[in-house]
């Protein structure tokens, strides 16, 4: 029996909490649509996402290990995939509303430049005098503005809600480039369970990513207690650590860091016993966040990711590399925006030409920014 939309929106109001965001009342879209018989509106802000060209270019993007650095390592899709399957277990452990949880993790880093942070603090600096860049701002400038599918608007058109949990999602200290949210109101469930979902994520991943290229061992994990609850939990006594060990103690450490902060969140919720999703957003601090004897031992683990693996020699000269790639290609655009493609060029009527190089920059692939490069400045290779 096919499910229309007016059924999936009744099942909403009958099985989620009275905290979450019911897709039956969005405040709609900024330029009107009428919905799908067969989606929510939040269903369908999740499948434009996924059927974006931003979304696509995120699995040559990097994580932390530049695209050509090997096959098994995270990129931004696997990563992006791996967010929203940890923000969908807390969306329906707590009640709040999967499908909206989803949508924001699957466009959280749609605007990533090439190179992972490496690329964006270079973005950073090149454009300090020119707005800044941010990731966060970058994505929500991709489905507001940058993605063109539509003939009567520019952006994927998504819903207030998912627009709102996509600029809320993180602690920002400027929200004014976000035109279309309510700035006076904090982060709702759904978005707040994608911030965390987020940065759980990364640090299991990144570990993970980190023991199987051999830049962490596992004796210097010892001085971590979120090491030792994980490793006694799982039994694990031996001195080398093998592939499925490791997917073992990873997949553990996941479910732990899950079991606590869905602890800590129901605490919280009961104790605030909000009857309504604006309740959670004009209270004054997250409802979705570990206990603070667990948040200890997540900042002692993301304190020893900073200092053993992504300031390892190894990761530093990719980097350093990645630095002189995009401070080039940035340069020479400026210098010469006759090398930007046409609808790069169309846009500068509109918008600063160091805006418009920011914009291009972030939307290529590790690999495209390497082929720009070399085209650019390898006398050998033709463009």
């Amino acid at each position: 029996m096919k499910k229309r939309r007016l059924a999936l929106e009744e099942n909403e109001r009958a099985t989620l909490a009275p905290y979450a965001l019911f897709s039956a009342a969005s405040r709609g879209r900024v330029h009107h649509e009428a919905e799908p018989r067969y989606r929510t509106a939040f269903q369908r802000d999740r499948d434009r996402i996924v059927h974006s060209a931003a979304f696509r270019l995120l699995e040559y993007k990097t994580q932390v290990f530049v695209n050509d650095a090997g096959d098994y390592y995270r990129t931004r899709l696997t990563h992006t995939l791996e967010v929203a399957q940890i923000g969908r277990t807390l969306a329906r452990a707590l009640g709040a509303n999967e499908d909206l949880v989803e949508t924001i993790c699957l466009a959280h880093d749609l605007g990533h430049p090439p190179f992972g942070h490496a690329g964006e603090d270079v973005l950073n600096h090149l454009m300090s005098d020119h707005g800044g860049f941010n990731h966060n701002h970058q994505s929500y400038r991709v489905v507001t503005k940058l993605e063109r599918r539509y003939r009567n608007w520019t952006g994927l058109n998504l819903t207030l809600e998912t627009l709102e949990g996509i600029a809320k999602h993180e602690t920002s200290d400027d929200r004014r480039s976000f035109s279309e949210i309510t700035q006076e109101t904090g982060a709702s469930v759904e978005a707040q369970i994608a911030n965390i979902s987020d940065e759980l994520a990364y640090n299991a991943h990144d570990l993970d990513d980190g023991l199987q290229a051999g830049l962490i061992r596992t004796d210097q994990l010892a001085e971590l207690g979120l090491w030792q609850q994980v490793v006694d939990r799982v039994k694990w006594r031996d001195k080398l650590l093998d592939d499925v060990s490791r997917h073992h103690i990873i997949r553990e450490l996941v479910g732990l860091l899950v079991d606590d902060v869905l602890g800590e969140s129901q605490r919280r919720l009961s104790a605030l016993s909000p009857e309504s999703s604006m309740a959670v957003q004009l209270h004054g601090e997250p409802v979705v966040r570990h206990s603070d004897a667990q948040l200890e031992q997540v900042v002692q683990l993301k304190d020893f990711l900073f200092r053993q693996m992504y300031r390892h020699f190894r990761i530093v000269r990719m980097q350093t590399r990645a630095e002189h790639f995009l401070e080039g290609l940035f340069a020479s655009y400026v210098r010469q925006p006759l090398q930007l493609p046409d609808d790069y060029r169309a846009k500068l009527g509109d918008e600063s030409l160091h805006r418009v190089v920011a914009d291009y920059i972030a939307n290529l692939t590790d690999r495209s920014a390497l082929h720009e490069y070399q085209q650019l400045f390898d006398p050998i290779t033709r463009p």
